[in-house]
């Protein structure tokens, strides 16, 4: 099964309260799954890399054999893809149980940047996981 992952994490200040969420589609486009986690305080950054995990857990659990990361967060993105180094040692762990889990498919596609306006699902996730713990 192919899923693609959007993901987005928000941090309310930076760092702050944060949350990340991730929306899972099959290959014609339909809404799989929605998950979402509040992450306490943290910075945007580590959020971003948090969401992503959650996405890839969510879609091994679900069996997911083929994926693709889609994110707004080009930093991630382009750490992901090997054109950027990883030079902050929070982000360092976070980063490798990303590739891990990228590892546990089949096959993935290169992850890929979106616009913000093309991740809004993944971002109402994240910060429903903040309005949520908040309430």
């Amino acid at each position: 099964m192919y899923i693609t992952i959007y993901s987005d994490g928000a941090s309310r200040r930076n760092p702050g309260p944060a949350g990340a969420g991730a929306v899972l589609l099959d290959e014609q486009g339909n809404i799989l799954n929605k998950v979402c986690k509040y992450l306490g305080e943290t910075t945007n950054n580590q959020a971003e890399y948090q969401a992503a995990i959650l996405g890839l857990k969510t879609a091994l659990e679900m069996g997911a054999t083929r994926v693709q990361l889609r994110a707004d967060s080009e930093l991630m993105v382009k750490q992901l893809l090997g054109q950027y180094q990883v030079k902050k040692p929070e982000l360092k762990p976070l980063y490798d149980q990303v590739k891990s889990l990228l590892n546990q498919f089949e096959s993935y596609a290169p992850p890929q940047h979106v616009r913000r306006a093309d991740n809004a699902l993944a971002d109402a996730e994240a910060n429903r996981a903040i309005d949520e713990y908040q309430a």
